[in-house]
């Protein structure tokens, strides 16, 4: 989640403001090998890739910064985020991707960078990788993954992330609802807020807010790199030699990243990226075929949908926009009729498992519902079931009270129905069809921007919009 500082590691480069408020911050660079005896590796496409991961590092943070902002316990030592970033070859876009950290993934055949231990090709969780074989193993394991050649590694820790919001002045958030985590003290009432690096730092690592887990906090990530390029972009950052090199020099103290990555690199982006803005950024997540895919071992897993993620990944190979240009009307057509508007609902569908079982005797009903929630965007189990009664006559929306904002959406989209919490069900919702159902209505998240798994782009989702 710390992420975001080396997306601005990025965009800071484009103020262009010379080699004099450049020179020495090279030095403070700790340098890594990530790509130290690679081979078979994907072919180059057009732009710049960039590999961004966030660690949990925090031995520079303060004894009261951990109180404050809860950051006890000892660190992982693993990938808390992960992320694609893609430069557009004409240098007007950068398209961000986000990869969870929780993906089933198959590491390649490595030696331990320590004992020198042989280790087979094995299956883990995404942010293992890096546990398991440091940098290297992430960029080769990533590259294996998206079939995206990377060009550089950028990884930023806590402290970094920290004090380049703070040097930075602040960063502004917006949200629709309010956020509160108390596995990290986020609280957050609705509205504009002006975080500091402390609290930047609860609201990306806020994963209990809802039942969205790790999918959500994503999403919360990608809305704060918008807001930090806003500010960095129109904040005066990038016009202010002094500010521009306060701030770079605040990240690099902390970020670790590939021999090739320096100043040089980032004076050349500041030519050709003047003018960028949030609008020239787009965000997306890779699509999720099973959020919940178990493995023997490893537990449940975040499972890729491989024929949506090939398609994203092979826009970035091709150097495409992730967003295809909205159409509009032809001169002389008349305009079709409106479509209903969808409810607004706090959590969106995506989100949302949903097992659907048949409480009738109406032959099919339990496949018809489960295939009309999936159309309007419910993340269903497609395998629907027999109730265990046969005379249900109201549909029944059957939840865990720690997803009762999850169970609120379904509601939504089959209005008429009972809600009935069960404690221990897990975060999994059951829809018992009944005899009344008719149809399932289309619904949409309230923050248009946190309802959305696929692309939008910066503009978008900052605070005015």
């Amino acid at each position: 989640m710390r992420i975001a500082a080396g997306v601005s590691l990025v965009v800071l480069g484009s103020g262009a403001v010379g080699h004099a408020v450049m020179t020495g911050l090279d030095t403070g660079i700790e340098r890594v090998d990530p790509f130290k005896d690679m081979k078979n590796r994907p072919q180059a496409g057009h732009g710049v890739n960039f590999l961004l991961v966030g660690t949990d590092g925090r031995d520079k943070i303060t004894p009261e910064e951990k109180r404050e902002y809860r950051l006890g316990g000892e660190p992982c030592h693993c990938t808390d985020t992960i992320m694609l970033v893609h430069l557009s070859a004409d240098q007007q876009r950068a398209s961000v991707v986000s990869l969870p950290r929780d993906s089933y993934a198959e590491l390649p055949a490595h030696q331990d960078p320590v004992t020198g231990r042989p280790h087979r090709p094995h299956p883990v969780k995404l942010n293992a990788a890096y546990a398991e074989g440091g940098p290297n193993l992430t960029v080769r394991t990533v590259e294996n993954m998206t079939r995206v050649k990377i060009d550089h590694y950028l990884e930023v820790d806590f402290t970094s992330f920290m004090r380049t919001v703070d040097a930075m002045g602040g960063v502004e958030i917006c949200t629709a609802k309010a956020l509160h985590d108390q596995n990290t003290g986020l609280h957050l009432l609705p509205g504009t807020h002006r975080l500091t690096g402390g609290q930047a730092l609860q609201y990306v690592r806020s994963r209990h807010v809802d039942g969205a887990a790790d999918l959500g906090r994503m999403q919360r990530q990608q809305r704060f790199v918008a807001a930090l390029i806003k500010q960095a972009t129109g904040g005066g950052v990038l016009l202010n030699p002094v500010k521009f090199k306060e701030v770079s020099s605040t990240l690099l103290g902390s970020v670790r990243a590939d021999k090739d990555f320096g100043s040089e690199q980032m004076l050349a982006l500041g030519q050709a990226m003047r003018g960028f803005t949030p609008s020239s950024s787009e965000f997306a997540s890779v699509p999720i075929g099973d959020a919940s895919y178990p493995v023997k071992g490893i537990g449940s897993t975040v499972k890729w949908d491989d024929q949506k993620a090939a398609q994203l990944f092979e826009s970035l190979r091709e150097d495409r926009p992730l967003a295809p240009p909205r159409p509009g009307r032809p001169a002389g057509r008349p305009a079709a009729a409106a479509a209903p508007s969808p409810v607004a609902v706090d959590v969106p569908p995506q989100q949302v498992r949903v097992q659907v079982e048949n409480g009738t005797r109406i032959d099919g009903l339990g496949g018809r519902v489960d295939s009309a929630l999936r159309a309007t965007g419910f993340d269903t189990t497609g395998t629907p079931a027999s109730g265990a009664g046969r005379d249900v006559r109201r549909t029944v929306i059957a939840y865990d009270p720690r997803w009762d904002r999850s169970a609120r959406t379904v509601a939504a989209a089959l209005p008429g129905s009972e809600l009935r919490a069960v404690a221990g069900q897990g975060r999994t919702v059951l829809v018992i069809a009944g005899s009344d159902y008719a149809k399932v209505v289309p619904v949409r998240a309230e923050d248009p921007y946190q309802g959305e798994f696929g692309v939008v782009t910066g503009d978008q989702v900052v605070c005015g919009k």
